[in-house]
């Protein structure tokens, strides 16, 4: 059986892929790069919706790239850091999966090195 609408689907997300999809893992890779570079005691862990970096325990979650952005759930304290709209966001009182309360979006290397703070912030809270 097959369902209304399902190779279309798959033909967009191949699109999505093919055009802006290498970029955003590019940018997951660096940012994978970044997270294990913070200390020796770092390990990844894959999961199958997201990728989990430990130390003792979880500090940062990684989801798969998005068609522009790519999120990073850090273990933060969101009131302890400037929110910005568009680049940090409190997901305290929403319900997620993954670890920490702050979400970070990037979108390019850039935000990556803007970023790199807060990772050291979460890194140290773990």
């Amino acid at each position: 059986m097959q369902v209304a609408g399902w190779p279309r689907r798959q033909a967009v997300a191949r699109a999505a892929a093919g055009a802006g999809g290498a970029s955003m893992v590019e940018l997951a890779n660096a940012v994978d790069e970044v997270l294990l570079g913070l200390g020796d005691g770092v390990n990844r862990v894959e999961r199958r919706t997201y990728r989990a970096y430990q130390r003792l325990r979880n500090f940062a979650c990684l989801c798969p790239p998005q068609r522009s952005k790519l999120l990073v759930c850090l273990k933060a304290d969101p009131q302890d850091v400037d929110l910005v709209p568009g680049f940090t966001r409190d997901v305290s009182g929403l319900g997620h999966h993954l670890t920490g309360d702050l979400e970070v979006q990037l979108r390019t290397p850039r935000y990556v090195k803007r970023a790199q703070n807060l990772f050291r912030a979460s890194y140290a809270a773990a």
